[in-house]
């Protein structure tokens, strides 16, 4: 029931989405006796839409995201395992064109092909399932292999958890399946953004990891400016609000262990 209801929760709350749905209530009320509230509501959308889109008000939520973990340092040693997670790979797309089609978050792949020769060691898991709504794609995972061929990294190296499809369930089924030991050490592959909320997934399962934030959107210094589009804009204020939306939900439902989880666990 949570998986149902997070992805329409999603889908309803993104700033994109509401100001569209108030827009088009303005226009159906025009043609009412409602018209004078139709056209308010009609013009309200378009100018809170300009304001969305090309104000930097969804960097601004992004960068809050994305600083809140450095990236990984390389001088700790090297790790007993890594976890990447889905969400890089297309599963409709790869069904469609037999290929696997790879998405905004393609760092996550490029890291596996990175951490696989640079510790050669270390155990590897790819956790990513179905996460679609209707739950009719193949699972992420399966089309892993054929990219890990391409990069020359035997198939063996990389573990498949297929089954997860949220961050709750990459942790809950990615720690069964590798029953981390005490004292080892393993890096959590991730966005940048989505970092918070799976760090704080793992710990709510008991599973220490050490953050490898990838895939940034926002500078280091966050630059505040005009976007350079109205879609841009919107692009980029729908994903962090559906991240910061992520954070609240997970943490009232006990899904993560803080609300904006950091570095070091609080308490």
């Amino acid at each position: 029931m949570f998986f149902i209801l997070s992805k329409t929760a999603a889908f309803l709350l993104l700033p994109s989405n509401i100001l569209i749905l108030i827009g088009v209530g303005g226009l159906v009320l025009m043609a009412t006796w409602f018209a004078r509230a139709g056209r308010r509501m009609a013009l309200a959308s378009l100018a809170l839409l300009a304001l969305a889109g090309f104000t930097p008000l969804g960097a601004v939520l992004s960068h809050k995201l994305e600083s809140r973990f450095p990236p990984w340092d390389a001088s700790r040693g090297a790790p007993d395992g890594i976890v990447v997670l889905g969400g890089a790979i297309l599963p409709g797309l790869s069904l469609d064109y037999g290929t696997p089609a790879i998405g905004d978050a393609a760092a996550r792949i490029i890291a596996i092909a990175k951490l696989a020769r640079d510790y050669p060691n270390a155990r590897i898991v790819y956790s990513g399932g179905d996460a679609s709504l209707a739950d009719n794609e193949a699972p992420e995972a399966d089309f892993l292999y054929p990219l890990l061929d391409s990069f020359g990294i035997p198939r063996e190296r990389v573990l498949l958890e297929s089954r997860s499809r949220n961050t709750a369930e990459n942790a809950a089924f990615t720690k069964a399946l590798v029953n981390p030991k005490p004292g080892e050490r393993w890096l959590l592959v991730t966005s940048a953004q989505h970092m918070p909320r799976a760090i704080g997934c793992f710990r709510r399962v008991g599973f220490a990891v050490e953050a490898y934030p990838v895939a940034w959107h926002t500078r280091r210094q966050l630059r505040l400016g005009p976007m350079e589009t109205l879609g841009r804009g919107l692009h980029s204020l729908d994903d962090a609000v559906h991240e910061w939306i992520g954070l609240v939900a997970y943490w009232l439902t006990g899904r993560t262990s803080e609300l904006l989880p950091g570095p070091a666990a609080s308490g």
